[in-house]
């Protein structure tokens, strides 16, 4: 049957009439009384409208041929504004700033009042973003699979440079773009008990449960030929309100099931340190993990009623250990309530989940306590019991560490692998770290599993939508091509040594960095010198991700500045930007010593025009898309072995930003891709890390062996940047001599002479411009278009429409 879907008229006049019809009769307003957020609510039904027709025609394509889908499980889609991606992908940027325009308004002032989507903190949930536009870019039938937090992580602020978390509000106003979706509703249980009725058949008779109530949001590919579907979930009450203990006027605990419920998805990551933070947690991974099995497993019986094709007809991609628990759902769905044997439930669910592993760090790989699994979960317990057992039976002389009940715990990393039809790391150092490291007994059991899809960036978002003067630029050069195929970037090569193209190259970034100074007065932040080296770390601040190495150099580069203020230095500034997760106090003193010594150095006059440091606070994906195309140097400097992946490492050098970093994660393969001559590599590699930690490293002889940093060391020792306080950075000083896990001082002399090394190359903008279009020509291997074609083909077996 051929199904003919409306289409809006693709004029500007068209469009102009549409947002007015809008304004009118979908938010209620005349244009004299419209708000900012009025004409935003308009102009984004408008746009919304226009993505409708592609958005059914691709589930009607889908449905037709009954094609295999790809669903995404993520605890993060850090999606970011909505309204400009989906103008860039449809390709009406003129035509709606042309019509806007004709009603008295601008596009870009409206584009700004909309808020950030608070639905994740960092690179995983920005790669889930990405993964999904290129899903629908390249056409992979494709659902994310989420939850829609009503506060996400928190919104950042500074008090008296300490960092203070207060609840994010994205959803105070209506979220336009979603679709509440009232049929498909889950029930998700906890606790209880189980009952057993003879040898085959069990009941798993839940204690608590609540609603998942799904609510979709089009993703549309460029120019809108795809579009798949966000779906998140939202935690509603069974019964909405206790009519009887409101009737007795216990008014509190009438709202309780309320309450209790919608707790779920009210915060990403709740604070695990106390019992109660742990339980949240995991009833959190549950709750949206099963409702995502269960709502797909919905969709595969519509059209199928053999299981056994389950693989034929889908892929899970589990994102990180969080959702690890779809391993023990999925079977218990197949025994339970479609009557399956466990052996064949298993063989199906571990042919159909494959599972994506982001970080080697223990506390990533979840271990779940063994009586809180059996309190929350009791069914999913007994489950992976029999899969441990299963897999002990496959391979008697297994090693203990590839158990997944281990000394009362449940180790969810070894569950996702033991449960996944392939593992993938996300970088070629990773995979070969996963392999060596924390998966290496598994690995040995079983050999084929793991695969390496290093991640990828979506050009269209972090280069065409967020920086129109290198786009023009580009496009101006070779044409569009690069939009869908970035490898067509490679080009750009044949204009490096152009000095006319290298003298607008020199401008675009220019006019980048007066946009970002223009963004930061209209929020009340520091004035920046555009004529710095504007040297950026944002990223989640963690020690491993070492923003302490950075801030350290920059107080050594303060005390040489002072000691010869009439040399001629670099002026740079040094711009951090990320959040330190509530329960994790040492990364939140970091921030408050980044601070400190910010101000020391900012209150210092001789270091006007040499040196500012600033902090930003609330990084999100909005200030990213002004911190990135602004950046000439980008800071990527973890622990050699303790990074995944990264995907700043891939934005920065797309949009001519020279790297400063270490062999970890994508480093590896962007120094591969650019050449050593063009990237400031500096610093232990993973193995010499690994040999340094088993080795006998004394951080104490490193640091008395460096001046510069004896002498921060110790400024920071005895209260130099917190005089109110002398004694508040002890711990970090103490840590420095005596522990370093994290190789500070091991790595900061190569650091701080690298460092040296870019003010040397700022010196000569023609040949610094020349290398930063190296770097953006040499990214096409860092799309996550690339990315998802390598997954279609590698691990989810289907083939893109595109």
């Amino acid at each position: 049957m051929n199904v003919q879907f409306p289409v809006r008229a693709g004029s500007p006049g068209g469009l102009r009439d549409e947002i007015a019809a809008h304004l009118t009769y979908s938010v209620g307003k005349n244009p004299a009384a419209a708000t900012i957020s009025d004409w935003r609510f308009a102009v984004t039904a408008a746009i919304r409208d226009r993505v409708i027709a592609p958005w059914f025609e691709t589930t009607h394509k889908v449905y037709g041929a009954d094609r295999k889908r790809v669903y995404y499980l993520s605890m993060e889609f850090l999606i970011g504004r909505l309204l400009e991606d989906a103008v860039a992908n449809l390709g009406l940027e003129e035509d709606v700033r042309s019509a806007l325009a004709e009603l008295g308004q601008d596009f870009s002032v409206i584009a700004m009042d909309e808020p950030d989507a608070a639905l994740g903190n960092g690179g995983l949930g920005r790669l889930a973003a990405c993964f999904l536009d290129s899903m629908s870019t390249v056409g992979v039938p494709a659902y994310g699979y989420g939850i829609r937090y009503e506060h996400g992580l928190f919104r950042q602020r500074f008090r008296k440079g300490w960092q203070v978390e207060e609840a994010e509000d994205w959803l105070r106003q209506s979220h336009p773009w979603e679709f509440e979706r009232r049929e498909a509703r889950q029930h998700i249980g906890f606790g209880g008990q189980v009952r057993h009725i003879g040898r085959n058949v069990a009941v798993w008779e839940p204690a608590d449960s609540v609603v998942a109530q799904g609510y979709d949001t089009p993703v549309p590919g460029w120019r809108a030929r795809w579009a798949n579907t966000l779906r998140l979930w939202s935690a509603k009450p069974e019964n909405l309100f206790d009519l009887a203990a409101f009737n007795q006027g216990d008014f509190m605990r009438a709202a309780e099931p309320a309450i209790l419920a919608e707790t779920i998805s009210r915060v990403l990551y709740p604070d695990d340190s106390t019992d109660r933070g742990r339980e949240l947690r995991l009833k959190q991974e549950y709750f949206f993990t099963a409702a995502s099995v269960q709502d797909l497993v919905r969709r595969f019986a519509q059209t199928q009623s053999d299981f056994h094709k389950l693989p034929e007809k889908v892929a899970i991609q589990m994102n990180d250990t969080h959702p690890a628990i779809a391993v023990a759902e999925m079977t218990r769905l197949l025994i339970d309530e479609r009557g399956l044997e466990f052996d064949p439930a298993f063989d199906i669910v571990s042919k159909t989940l494959n599972y994506t592993n982001h970080t080697l760090l223990p506390e990533a790989l979840e271990r779940w306590p063994y009586d809180l699994m059996a309190g929350v979960l009791p069914r999913h317990l007994e489950i992976i019991h029999l899969i441990d057992d299963r897999h002990y039976k496959a391979y008697p002389m297994r090693p203990e560490s590839t158990r997944i009940i281990d000394h009362g715990e449940i180790r969810m990393g070894n569950l996702a692998f033991i449960g996944s039809n392939r593992v993938n790391g996300v970088s070629a150092l990773h995979t070969g770290l996963m392999r060596e490291t924390v998966f290496n007994d598994l690995q040995s059991l079983h050999p084929s599993k793991i695969v390496n899809q290093t991640n990828g960036v979506t050009q269209r978002r972090w280069l065409y939508t967020c920086n129109r003067p290198l786009r023009e630029l580009i496009t101006d050069a070779i044409g569009e091509a690069w939009i869908t195929d970035l490898t067509a970037l490679k080009e750009l090569e044949n204009h490096a040594d152009d000095a006319g193209f290298l003298g607008r190259f020199g401008a675009a970034k220019r006019a980048n960095k007066l946009n970002l100074i223009e963004y930061l007065s209209g929020i009340g932040g520091p004035t920046l010198d555009p004529n710095a080296i504007f040297d950026i770390q944002i990223k989640r601040i963690h020690e491993y991700k070492r923003q302490l190495l950075n801030v350290l150099e920059a107080a050594a580069l303060w005390n040489a500045i002072r000691r010869d203020p009439g040399a001629d230095w670099a002026p740079r500034v040094k711009i951090f930007g990320g959040k330190a997760a509530p329960g994790y106090g040492r990364a939140k003193l970091i921030i408050k010593l980044i601070n400190d010594i910010a101000r020391t150095i900012n209150e210092d006059p001789a270091m006007r025009g040499r040196l500012q440091v600033a902090f930003l606070p609330n990084y999100n994906v909005t200030l990213a898309e002004k911190l990135i195309p602004a950046a000439d140097l980008s800071e990527q400097i973890s622990t050699a072995g303790m990074e995944a992946s990264g995907t700043g490492n891939m934005k920065f050098a797309m949009n001519g930003a020279l790297t400063i970093g270490t062999l970890d994660g994508a480093n590896v393969e962007i120094a591969e891709a650019v050449g050593d001559e063009n990237i400031f590599i500096f610093g232990l590699t993973a193995g010499e890390v690994a040999e340094r930690r088993t080795g006998g490293y004394a951080p104490g002889d490193a640091i008395a062996a460096s001046p510069a940093l004896a002498e921060v060391v110790e400024q920071i020792a005895s209260g130099v940047f917190s005089p109110d306080d002398p004694q508040r950075f002890a711990d970090i000083a103490n840590d420095l001599r005596h522990h370093d896990w994290y190789m500070v001082a091991a790595d900061f002399d190569a650091y701080y002479a690298r460092q040296r090394d870019v003010d040397a190359a700022w010196k000569n903008q023609t040949d610094w411009r020349r290398r930063a279009v190296i770097n953006c020509a040499n990214m096409g291997r860092f799309s996550s278009d690339h990315t998802i074609r390598g997954y279609a083909r590698d691990i989810w077996n289907i083939d893109p429409e595109f």
